[in-house]
């Protein structure tokens, strides 16, 4: 595994760097908190112009021919700045299962305007009861849906919804159109607008099969683990900024030993986080099975994340948990990030199924 980027990653990585800090006064979470979309529509667009939303899909199918690396460097920077978009919702958690597993003629209708930048999302089966959700039956050439999804992200922006639900006992994936379901909204802290999405025989055309299923989870965690990895990055740079800065006692407070720990933890955390995220992307990138190294990317950079965020309020005092710094802006999201795509204890127990402990 070669962790080193190439020239055309690191512009990608740079770039967005670019781009999303300087849209974040008007498109960062502390903008869009309160905007009933939770993103900002006029950055999505720009995202679109710039190729972002079709960057991991094949050329033919409406793409920029890049790979799930290629696009998980701007989830990176995305939690970088904390500027919330559907593009993982859409790009990871939906378009990836259709690239991986979809058929020919799935492809051609779904990941050309997933590319174009038709905002769609994941409702994956609930993490935490696997045998519950929506159920699907059989009727002449399509499929009935009946159930609740829940937690599904962006659901109010969204034309489609790819909804997972069991179909002859078997999990299946299935595209219903958003303006055929019922929502409701959920009052969480999340920047992400979560819906709960009720199916009355909802008709669905096509399905994709359990691989597509899985997928949604694999490179839907995967890819929060970017997002993380970012956030968890930034928490650090602020940290070790203030510790620099801010006196006490007449000299800085990063020249105390207990400080300098706390920052070499969350030096620690966010270097691991990035060597295990980044090793699972890299092998759902070359199309291997990932499944372990996902779990233990998603259980660790989860708890590590939420560890950078407490030391860093640790380092910062009142201060950090005011409204006008941004650090809180982190922690909420620490929250709601190591929830998505399951928790840790979910990726722990995954993990102990396959090591055949159960």
């Amino acid at each position: 595994m070669d962790l080193s980027l190439t020239e055309d990653q690191e512009l990608i990585a740079s770039t967005a760097r670019e781009v999303l800090a300087s849209r974040a006064a008007t498109a960062g979470a502390r903008a869009m908190d309160g905007d009933p979309a939770g993103y900002s529509v006029a950055l999505w667009k720009e995202m679109v112009e710039l190729g972002w939303t079709g960057l991991a899909f094949p050329e033919e199918h409406g793409g920029v021919g890049g790979d799930f690396l290629d696009v998980c460097l701007l989830f990176e920077q995305l939690g970088y700045v904390q500027v919330p978009s559907p593009l993982l919702a859409s790009a990871a958690a939906c378009g990836m299962p259709v690239a991986r597993f979809g058929t020919s003629a799935q492809k051609d209708r779904w990941l050309n305007p997933i590319a174009d930048g038709r905002v769609v999302t994941a409702a994956p089966l609930p993490w935490d009861r696997p045998n519950e959700g929506p159920v699907a039956t059989r009727n002449g050439d399509g499929f009935v849906l009946n159930g609740t999804a829940t937690f599904v992200p962006y659901a109010a922006s969204a034309e489609h919804i790819l909804v997972a639900a069991r179909l002859d006992g078997e999990p299946h994936a299935f595209w219903v159109d958003a303006s055929d379901v019922t929502l409701q909204p959920l009052g969480t802290i999340g920047a992400d607008r979560p819906c709960h999405v009720d199916l009355d025989a909802v008709r669905a055309e096509d399905a994709l099969g359990p691989d597509a299923v899985n997928a949604i989870t694999l490179f839907g965690a995967a890819a929060t683990c970017a997002e993380m990895v970012g956030a968890a990055q930034r928490v650090l740079d602020m940290t070790v900024g203030y510790a620099t800065e801010r006196e006490q006692f007449g000299r800085a407070i990063g020249s105390f030993q207990a400080v300098q720990h706390h920052c070499a933890n969350m030096a620690i955390d966010v270097l691991g986080s990035r060597f295990i995220a980044y090793e699972a992307i890299w092998l759902l990138s070359a199309n291997r099975d990932a499944a372990q190294e996902v779990a233990m990317a998603k259980a660790w950079v989860s708890e590590a994340y939420e560890r950078v965020c407490a030391l860093g309020h640790q380092v910062h005092g009142a201060i950090g948990f005011t409204q006008e710094h941004d650090l809180h802006l982190f922690s909420e999201h620490a929250t709601t990030a190591s929830l998505s795509f399951g928790d840790a204890d979910l990726h722990y127990d995954n993990l102990a199924d396959d090591l055949d402990l159960h």
